[in-house]
This record gives C-alpha cells, structure tokens and sequence, in this order.
C-alpha cells in the first residue's frame, strides 16, 4: 500500500510539470513551476499555500522539486518502468485512479432540484432549527443562602426598568462571582450550557422575572435574571439550503452505487471462494 501511495505521488507530481505558472527553476529542460509547488505542498497540507510559505521554505519546496525531477529521471534511466514490481503498482495504481474517476464522475452526474431541496427542508424544518437562546443575569452568593433569600426580598414588587436596574446595582455590590462588577451579566446562552438545577430555573422564567427563590449549584445560591429570550426558529431557507443539496446528493449517489453494484453483479460471472483456514 505505501509503494502504492509513493508511486500515486510520483505520477501527480510527474503530471504537473505540463501545467501552467511561474518558473521555480529548469532541470535538464524540464520546467518546475509554482503549480507544481502548490500541488506538492497541498498533497500533505490542504489548507497550505506555497505564496503564503517563508523565502526559506519556499526554498526548500523548490529544492524537493528539483530532486523529484532528477530522481524521476534516475529512474528511467535504470530501466525501473520495466521491474515487475513497478508494472503490478502501476496496474494497481491505474485501477484506483479508474474508480476515483468513475465515482467522481458519477456524482458530479447527481443532481438535486431546487424542488427537492424545498420538499426535504418543508418536511424536515424542525432539523434546521436556531436553538432558543437566553440572556440573564445573576447574583451569587457562595455560602449564605439568608444573604440570597434578602437579595430576592430587595427585589420583590419591583418590574421593568426599576427591576433591572436594582438588580443590576446589587450584582456589583453584592455578588461574589466574576460577573458581578458587569451587573452579573452572563450574556446570551442556550440550554444544556450552564448547569443543571441554573438551566431549569432560567428557561423557566419569563422576560423580565427573578427567580422567587435562591437557585443552588455547586457554585453556591443564585438569583437569576431574565433579561431577554430568543425563543427557537428555523433557519431561512436560503441559508440551508447547500448543506441539504450536499446530504441529498451524497444520499442518492451512495442509493445509485447500491444499484450499479447489484446490477453489475447480476450480469457478471462471480465465483466466491471459500475462505482458507
């Protein structure tokens, strides 16, 4: 398999001297350009680019390059195209680029109507939903469960604009968490992300509320918030709709080998041996 690889490598970096780009160097005539250091660099590398690589590395991108050519040329000239070993790789090889290229084909042949993509989104929008997010804030007092039981008392009969203000004034004077110089502002958060017993009590609560009573957590008593909720809601369909194109097409190609396997199967001459023990 690894002389597979080494040999699949040697005939792509072959391939690229005939294309096109910036001369790097010339070796024996033969040219080595900046395409074939894009296509040698994103061989072990996809998301790298040589025109982004040092001076240095470019440099030794080049010099690999350089030796590629000479050792290609090397082995010509010691005749390696003729060894068995060569022949029944390369054999090897031509068969996995035939598929590669076959499949490739194939699936650039599915196509998903706009139509089916509206069908499969109507049908199954409850997969493309925004999760409900809220926006709360929170006074923790570690240890005195009585100082969080006051806090509440402070706050009772006040709503609107008065609520959050005391709130957020009591936050900076009396909460012991990190968020209490912000007003105990934890910003917008969905469910599951906070811990459980907090979870339960802040997507209980309705916008503009305080919880009636402490909420206990292994961080201490909490008097919780709500500033704002974003209930859930499905994404526009223009938004989703390549990645649902992308599953449908993925979906029907592997159905379309499915039936190409059983059908070439039903016209072929297929014998299975048993396995040896």
């Amino acid at each position: 398999m690894k002389k597979t690889k080494s040999l699949l490598l040697v005939l792509a970096l072959g391939a690229t001297m005939a294309h096109a780009g910036d001369v790097l160097a010339t070796v024996n005539g033969k040219k080595v350009t900046t395409e074939d250091a894009e296509r040698f660099i994103r061989a072990s590398n996809p998301q790298q680019s040589f025109t982004t690589l040092k001076e240095s590395d470019k440099k030794i991108v080049t010099d690999r390059l350089v030796e590629r050519v000479l050792f290609i040329e090397a082995a010509k000239k010691a005749e390696v195209e003729k060894e068995p070993a060569f022949q029944k790789a390369l054999s090897i090889a031509k068969d996995e680029l035939m598929i590669n290229q076959w499949m490739k084909d194939q699936y650039d042949a599915t196509v998903v109507s706009d139509g089916e993509a509206k069908e499969f989104y109507e049908k199954n929008k409850v997969q493309f939903n925004k999760p409900a997010q809220v926006k709360a804030r929170h006074i923790l007092i570690k240890e005195d469960e009585a100082a969080a039981k006051k806090i509440i008392e402070e706050l009772k009969g006040l709503s609107g604009e008065k609520l959050k203000e005391k709130f957020i004034a009591l936050a900076k004077s009396k909460s012991e968490g990190p968020t209490g110089p912000k007003g105990g502002d934890l910003g917008y958060f969905g469910e599951g992300q906070m811990v459980a017993p907090f979870n339960k009590a802040v997507f209980a609560l309705k916008k503009g509320e305080i919880t009636k009573a402490p909420v206990k957590t292994q961080f201490g008593y909490h008097v919780i918030y709500l500033e704002d909720k974003k209930e859930a809601a499905a994404f526009p369909y223009e938004q989703v709709k390549p990645q649902i194109v992308q599953n449908l097409k993925q979906a029907q190609f592997r159905k379309m080998l499915e039936k190409s396997a059983k059908e070439l199967k039903s016209k072929a001459d297929i014998t299975i041996e048993s396995a040896q023990k």
